[in-house]
């Protein structure tokens, strides 16, 4: 037989049913292709994050939220609570603390905050007024700190380059409960700027919030008297309040004037 092995030594001979049944399968089992490369899904995934984690990512983002806080406010008209109050729905200590959240928003979108503490005092009278602005003014400082911190400190302080921001980040870095104290005891000095500036700085957020809260009380203090006291001009209370604004705001002027001299030496 064909099949039949040579039991002498000679090579065995496949049978030919055998080799046609191999050769069928070698024909139609399909070609081994080589596997396809995985994709690297957690490489794209980290790229990804790094992306929009970047300091330029988040300095963006910062800036949309700003507008889109500014925009929000110019559409919903905080100041017509001069003229038109509270709705009646608002009321007792619940109507302060809403009012010192607003107050607190508003600020982080650039209202100025002159006009929310005349509002609060117009609102709710002397006391109560102060109340609500001084709780306004650190949340919307420390709101805004928070903010420019974590999503526009490492951006932008290797842009520091020039004199005049060099000589004020590091009076702020280095004398930063000091230096924000003169800040907000002095009208002059932008709130926003004030907040976003330290923020950028290596001040640290309790000394900023401490220096704000006490040094933001006289000038809280007197609009909020002058906003109570509006209907009567003329009446010592609104005189005095109206002085404590003018005259500090005077000085600041004067010592900022003074002090550009030592700001350029440097």
């Amino acid at each position: 037989m064909l099949d039949a092995t040579n039991r002498s030594g000679g090579t065995a001979t496949a049978s030919p049913r055998a080799s046609a049944a191999q050769l069928t399968t070698a024909v139609l089992a399909p070609a081994a292709t080589p596997a396809a490369p995985a994709v690297p899904a957690a490489g794209a995934a980290a790229r990804c994050a790094r992306v929009l984690l970047s300091p330029w990512s988040r300095l963006s983002l910062l800036v949309a939220l700003l507008a889109s806080a500014a925009s929000l406010v110019l559409l919903l008209e905080p100041q017509k609570l001069l003229t038109d109050g509270l709705p009646s729905q608002f009321g007792g200590a619940a109507a302060v603390v809403a009012y010192a959240v607003s107050y607190g928003v508003c600020t982080v979108a650039f209202v100025p905050r002159p006009i929310l503490n005349l509002a609060a005092g117009a609102l709710f009278g002397s006391q109560l007024g102060l109340g609500a602005a001084l709780g306004g003014t650190v949340l919307g400082a420390g709101l805004a700190f928070c903010l420019g911190r974590a999503l526009g400190q490492e951006a932008l302080r290797p842009l520091l380059r020039g004199r005049w921001l060099k000589a004020a980040d590091h009076q702020l870095s280095r004398h930063g409960f000091r230096s924000m104290l003169a800040a907000r005891l002095f009208p002059g000095v932008p709130f926003a700027a004030s907040n976003y500036c330290a923020a950028v700085s290596r001040m640290g957020p309790v000394p900023f919030l401490l220096a704000t809260g006490l040094g933001s009380i006289p000038n809280t203090a007197a609009y909020a008297v002058a906003g109570a006291r509006a209907s009567t001009p003329t009446s010592p209370a609104f005189l005095i309040a109206l002085g404590c604004i003018t005259v500090p705001g005077l000085v600041g002027a004067v010592v900022a004037w003074r002090k550009r001299h030592r700001l350029r030496a440097r």
